[in-house]
């Protein structure tokens, strides 16, 4: 009789869904939206009234969070949109593989080597300095909607 509760989870996570719905009116500048099914930061919104029997119509113009790629929309006030779940985390890098993967250090003590170096000038930035000014580098990565990429990086304190 004992062995029907003896269920074991694999994931460990809140069961948090990766977006939740917010109305368009409650939306704001520098908060996150789901746009053609990207995550997004709005960088401009603005609100048209429309004739005597139409809705309010919220404009919004918004850049991906990870390509940096400019997105727009236009929505009524009253619909809802999708506002990705948004998560940062900073790391300890440990190393930086030969096809430009980071070696990070998560809490636990494993290694997370799922992130690749950007492609930017943080990713110059990032390799600077650890191989060449051979520093303690702690890394910042963003995650939303099962996407994550390195967004800042930083002197370790020692």
């Amino acid at each position: 009789m004992a062995d029907e509760h003896d269920i074991t989870f694999e994931s460990a996570d809140a069961g948090a869904s990766s977006t939740y719905p917010m109305q368009c009116s409650a939306l704001r500048k520098n908060g996150h939206v789901v746009i053609k099914g990207r995550p997004c930061k709005i960088i401009e919104m603005s609100t048209s009234k429309t004739g005597k029997h139409g809705h309010a119509k919220v404009h919004l113009v918004a850049t991906d969070i990870f390509t940096g790629k400019k997105l727009e929309d236009l929505s009524p006030s009253t619909h809802n949109m999708d506002v990705p779940n948004v998560g940062r985390k900073e790391y300890q890098l440990l190393d930086i593989t030969d096809d430009d993967f980071l070696s990070l250090m998560k809490d636990d003590g494993d290694t997370k080597d799922d992130v690749k170096v950007p492609d930017n000038e943080l990713g110059e930035r990032i390799k600077k300095m650890f191989k060449e000014e051979e520093k303690d580098v702690n890394v910042i990565i963003q995650t939303a909607m099962g996407e994550e990429v390195a967004i800042d990086a930083k002197e370790a304190p020692k």
